[in-house]
């Protein structure tokens, strides 16, 4: 029995610390310090961007803050679920493959185990428009903490094709 919980311990702990991630790594665009630390590295705000892996023409930034510390220095600070969320049109949209509503679009861990940001990505089908949410989440307890935003499927340039996300839910 022992060994048995042994190895469900040592999978849960290995499985944790993979990355967990929908799209490829995101770009830094700049962190600010918030919080001044004497000998360890401070608090700060970062900020990133990366491209939607399966809507090409839209990109997100989001805006994270991140621990300091010894704790934040060696990588086992549980970082806050305070994450805001932007994401606009920045081409021609033209959708690679069907996806689920809710789908991730991006994740990354947050803390040594268990704790994750997760950007996942939905279709208003009635107004064609994506919509995309950034929230964390726990095996035990989740935060209310999330942050929405929209982008509706316009024609870029002298395009005039429009695409339908609701073409490209899977139902």
């Amino acid at each position: 029995m022992r060994s048995i919980i042994a190895c469900l311990v040592t999978a849960i702990v290995t499985l944790s610390a993979l990355p967990a991630r929908a799209a490829d790594e995101p770009d830094l665009i700049f962190k600010r310090s918030t919080v001044f630390k004497w000998l360890t590295p401070n608090d700060k705000l970062a900020t990133y961007g990366l491209d939607d892996p399966q809507v090409e023409g839209v990109a997100c930034h989001f805006t994270v803050p991140e621990r300091g510390g010894l704790k934040g220095w060696i990588g086992v600070a549980e970082e806050v679920s305070d994450i805001s969320l932007a994401c606009r049109q920045i081409g021609p949209i033209r959708f690679k493959a069907k996806f689920e509503q809710g789908e991730d679009v991006f994740r990354q861990r947050r803390s040594l185990f268990f704790k994750k940001m997760q950007i996942v990505r939905g279709c208003d089908t009635k107004r064609n428009v994506l919509v995309y949410m950034v929230y964390s989440d726990r095996i035990i307890e989740g935060s209310p903490k999330n942050s929405t935003s929209s982008v509706p499927v316009m024609p870029w340039g002298g395009q005039g094709d429009v695409q339908k996300c609701a073409d490209w839910v899977e139902k």
